[in-house]
């Protein structure tokens, strides 16, 4: 039989034991990577390493950002959601993390709620509906009634590919607003402007950052922006609904996911630093250069709106038919 003095000697180490590693645990005790699923260089890989800047400078461990582009997202987006639920692993996720289960089915690999937990929503994105400045529109109004003419030509809308952002909101006018449209996709933005720019396709829905060069050079013109209300980024253009077309907005985002099982407690730590950057005036600037707003947000407004986003657009993808081999 084991003495009494001799258990509580053994209780009180356990507990010494549990308490140190406890603390030597402590998040984050080590290097903490944000997986990128974008090339290097474009605007969610610039958000990304500033964000990794601002959060290692409050977390005082090393932030480091690891691009793991393809497959429409979903190679960066399952590596995350089998990494281990400890928080060293974050997902930047973009509107392309909610759209892409509707989109590639059970190729996708994927749940976002099931196997994901959110952080926050750091930014939204808005884009603007841009059409060549030769065609005689002025506002939405005017150009459905030019899309209605007969013109097979003008009929037509750009994208930067099947399944993208700005596709879908092409699918989600022609449906609210009764038009029968011919989608042409594009391999990128760029290309799409400079079908527009040529007077080759009619319109098409495009980030700021995107189009900025095509607007400076007058060869496309913007007559709308897709957000609910108008952006501070572009304030004396109109949203979509007031230039014409009720209860129409799309909002694509950027937003920081963990695997699902990652503690609250580690979720609570990352939010917490990554709010102090919602009034950070670098933040702000550099965010307004790039055409993106931040927002940071918390973890259940952040599901909320990643709910809501999800069952919008799975709605669009089965009305107009959509699949990753269009």
């Amino acid at each position: 039989m084991t003495h009494p003095t001799r258990l509580k000697a053994i209780a009180a180490a356990s507990l010494l034991a549990f308490c140190m590693s406890a603390h030597a645990e402590k998040y984050p005790s080590r290097a903490v990577n944000i997986i990128v699923p974008f090339s290097p260089g474009g605007v969610t890989d610039v958000m990304a390493r500033l964000v990794a800047n601002k959060l290692q400078d409050d977390l005082g461990a090393t932030v480091v950002v690891v691009n793991k582009p393809g497959a429409g997202t979903t190679i960066a987006t399952n590596y995350v959601s089998k990494s281990a639920p400890d928080g060293y692993n974050i997902l930047m996720a973009a509107s392309s993390f909610t759209i892409g289960p509707s989109l590639y089915k059970e190729k996708a690999g994927y749940d976002p709620e099931k196997n994901f937990k959110p952080v926050s929503l750091l930014a939204t994105v808005p884009h603007l509906l841009v059409v060549n400045p030769q065609l005689p529109v002025t506002d939405v109004t005017s150009l459905v009634k030019n899309m209605q003419s007969g013109d097979q030509v003008r009929a037509n809308f750009g994208s930067s590919g099947p399944g993208t952002s700005n596709h879908l909101e092409g699918e989600l006018f022609a449906s609210m607003a009764g038009l029968n449209l011919n989608h042409i996709p594009f391999k990128g933005s760029v290309p799409a402007l400079t079908a527009i720019a040529g007077n080759d396709v009619s319109f098409m829905f495009v980030d700021i950052a995107a189009a900025k060069p095509f607007l400076d050079s007058n060869k496309v013109k913007p007559i709308a922006i897709t957000t609910s209300k108008r952006s501070a980024l572009w304030p004396q253009l109109p949203t979509v609904e007031e230039s014409g077309l009720k209860n129409f907005h799309a909002t694509p985002w950027l937003g920081f996911v963990v695997p699902a099982g990652t503690p609250d407690s580690v979720i609570a730590t990352l939010n917490k630093s990554l709010a102090k950057m919602r009034n950070d005036p670098q933040v702000g600037e550099r965010f307004a250069a790039m055409g993106i707003e931040p927002v940071f947000n918390s973890a259940t407004e952040f599901h909320q709106f990643m709910r809501s986003d999800r069952v919008k657009w799975e709605d669009v993808i089965s009305r107009a038919k959509i699949s990753a081999a269009d």
